[in-house]
């Protein structure tokens, strides 16, 4: 068998069963499937025994332990040689993995990290969502348009080792906070080839509120202060830009009342940033509504995660 597919979910049995339809899709069969019931009060067994007579599906049921320990029981029980790593929230193109059965093969790969990308059933909130994770006009770009794509840290949404990596490097030494991140820095230290495979995308069927969706990307923001316990020197000059975005933003009220000369410059900077926000999204998803929407989740992530990283970073050093 070429792969296992690892699933951790917690209390989201609809959101299960949407990616196992998913994968009675795909046009690679030679899998099998290890859901990991992460300690849930909406079990998933019901979903879990539909898809019974679809492929081969083990059934993991634990305490809670957080999604990065849960991924690494599943692989324990897995048979494959490789690992591919799912969040209970996407759902996968026909296509998805037969495009990484060849990237691997091509490309020999020990390691992989796919992109996230929005489905045209999606709502105009999911769509923006999206864009604001994956846009040029966010710090987005870096999840899945890379020039080199050996510089990609693999995000637990969809990524996937060989055994060997697995065995080798021990898997996720962290339950929640910026574990992916971690892992991928530590696969690529062993010596490992990890690359980002672009054609492997998932739809990504996010299902925040604006509210939940800013929480989130507060959290970014903190988990990668966390990662740079493991690894010092994790937080880079990039991690930095959503908190000069934060901070820009919040010196145009500033220069207004004090009638500063950078008023006028400011203002224009963010207009040009926010049209292109607005019409980049509008022309991708052929929706006005959609644009706006994105311009409001984009400030959004940007904001909560340029706050994120800098409170973390002094809540360590005081804790320190």
């Amino acid at each position: 068998m070429k792969f296992s597919v690892i699933i951790p979910v917690f209390d989201r049995p609809e959101e299960l069963g949407e990616l196992l339809q998913s994968l009675t899709t795909q046009r690679f069969t030679d899998f099998e499937v290890v859901v990991i019931e992460d300690g849930s009060t909406l079990d998933s067994s019901s979903v879990v025994e539909e898809f019974r007579d679809k492929f081969p599906i083990q059934y993991l049921v634990q305490s809670n332990t957080g999604q990065g320990f849960a991924r690494n029981n599943g692989m324990k029980i897995a048979q494959a040689d490789f690992f591919v790593i799912l969040d209970s929230d996407v759902i996968l193109p026909q296509d998805y993995l037969l495009r990484l059965s060849d990237a691997i093969e091509s490309r020999n790969l020990d390691a992989f990290g796919g992109p996230d990308a929005s489905d045209k059933d999606f709502s105009s909130m999911q769509k923006a969502m999206d864009f604001a994770m994956t846009s040029f006009w966010t710090t987005g770009g870096i999840r899945g348009k890379m020039k080199d794509p050996s510089k990609y840290q693999a995000r637990g949404f969809n990524m996937g080792v060989s055994r060997s990596v697995f065995e080798i490097t021990g898997g996720f030494v962290d339950p929640n906070q910026g574990e992916d991140i971690e892992w991928s820095i530590r696969i690529k230290k062993a010596g490992f080839k990890l690359e980002l495979v672009q054609e492997a995308f998932v739809y990504h069927k996010r299902k925040n509120t604006l509210s939940s969706f800013a929480k989130q990307a507060f959290s970014f923001g903190r988990n990668r202060v966390n990662v740079s316990r493991y690894h010092p020197g994790a937080i880079k000059l990039v991690h930095w830009l959503p908190t000069a975005f934060l901070l820009f933003s919040l010196s145009i009220p500033l220069f207004y009342f004090l009638s500063h000369p950078l008023f006028q410059l400011s203002m224009g900077v963010f207009l040009i940033w926010t049209l292109g926000v607005i019409l980049s999204s509008s022309i991708q998803n052929n929706s006005a509504k959609v644009g706006f929407l994105s311009w409001i989740t984009s400030v959004a992530q940007l904001w909560s995660y340029g706050l994120g990283l800098p409170l973390e970073l002094l809540r360590k050093n005081i804790k320190s």
